[in-house]
């Protein structure tokens, strides 16, 4: 009895298998141009909407076809949603399904639980991590200089421990310490494309959050070149 349900467990494992290994018809010849492109509309939608985190380019080709514009799919998309209360957005190299900003106090006061968790985070660690944005790669004895107190292994774990910080490059200066900069998930957390993306350092100045000479005080010593770079 036993060996007869394993069996039949190992027969459904290997079609589950092959059902995977079927591909998926991409190019939809059979199909008149309008009604193509429909369902081509239709499948980018539903990768995005059913995503947990953004979907890249990478990923959406895989459902459409090779004369299939990712782009004008996602124009035509975008135009069509102008009338909801959510939109299709670039974030971290992808796209992904968000809430209009005018609506967010509404789904605030709902109480009702979201997709995407937040994350609060102190003074201290928002700081810290706005910091690490603009230095990247960038190690922990530089932002304790920086803001002339420890930056403690606590604060760098609780960094990791929500996602937004991964590790770097070694630093090239002496005992080649390790250094940090921003995840992914960093980005599309704070809803930004690129690191390019990242508030203007006036901003961040006027919110007492940074200043521009600590910055670039910091920066000396550390890793040469556009710590923006993506």
């Amino acid at each position: 009895m036993v060996g007869s349900n394993a069996a039949k467990v190992e027969r459904a494992g290997r079609k589950t298998k092959s059902e995977d290994n079927v591909l998926i018809d991409r190019e939809l010849d059979d199909l008149p141009p309008d009604l193509r492109w429909r369902e081509w509309m239709l499948r980018v939608e539903a990768v995005i909407f059913a995503a947990a985190e953004p979907v890249s380019r990478e990923t959406l080709t895989r459902v459409v076809g090779k004369s299939c514009s990712i782009d004008l799919i996602i124009d035509d998309l975008r135009e069509e949603l102008r009338s909801r209360p959510y939109d299709i957005v670039a974030v971290a190299g992808g796209w992904q399904h968000r809430s209009r900003s005018a609506y967010g106090s509404v789904i605030r006061a709902s109480q009702a639980p979201t997709r995407s968790s937040s994350v609060s985070l102190s003074e201290h660690e928002a700081a810290v991590l706005a910091a690490i944005a603009y230095l990247q790669p960038v190690t922990r004895g530089a932002l304790s200089n920086m803001f002339g107190k420890e930056v403690s292994r606590d604060t760098i774990a609780s960094l990791r421990d929500a996602g937004f910080l991964g590790s770097g490059p070694r630093s090239p200066t002496p005992g080649a310490p390790y250094t940090y900069v921003t995840t992914r998930h960093f980005l599309s957390a704070f809803g930004l494309e690129t690191l390019r993306d990242l508030p203007d350092l006036e901003r961040m100045e006027d919110d007492g959050l940074l200043s521009r000479q600590a910055l670039d005080e910091t920066a000396i010593g550390e890793f040469d070149g556009d710590v923006l770079e993506d």
